[in-house]
């Protein structure tokens, strides 16, 4: 009788079934001498486990971290050359930059209102070809819905 439920804790075992009483009766099953012929296969496996758990690191670790001087230098020059990059871009936008406070006004009337009327013509024409995408958006969906049935 003991056999069949050793076998049968071996089947539970493999499929992840078992607890932990019944992997110490395994593992006493197997560290024992009187282990059936065609289970003998399994012994190496559960008197590992009992072996691994008396494993120790024994090795030494070196908790002081190892730096790298080229990478503390490297750094440093790349912080150089970006503080430089971005001073020298706040400096020549700063030198282009026209200072001028009479810029968008017109003297003639006449003339501000025809730049004013191109202006607006030029925003109505991108306004309308947006429209037109939207449009075709909508057609693309209301073909989807009729095909899918939504």
């Amino acid at each position: 009788m003991e056999l069949i439920n050793i076998e049968n804790l071996i089947d539970k075992y493999f499929k992840g079934e078992t607890n932990l009483i019944e992997e110490k009766e395994l593992q006493t099953y197997f560290s024992s001498s009187d282990v059936a012929a065609h289970l003998v296969q399994y012994k190496s496996i559960f008197n590992y486990f009992k072996e691994a758990k008396n494993e120790q690191f024994t090795s030494s670790i070196s908790l002081k971290p190892k730096k790298k001087k080229y990478i503390a230098w490297l750094s440093a020059v790349a912080s150089v050359a970006i503080l430089l990059g971005v001073a020298s871009y706040i400096y020549l936008d700063n030198k282009i930059v026209n200072h001028s406070s009479d810029l968008g006004t017109c003297k003639n009337p006449e003339i501000a209102l025809k730049e004013t009327q191109k202006a607006l013509a030029l925003l109505s024409g991108h306004i309308n070809t947006g429209i037109e995408s939207i449009e075709i958006l909508s057609e693309y969906k209301y073909s989807k819905n009729k095909i899918f049935k939504e």
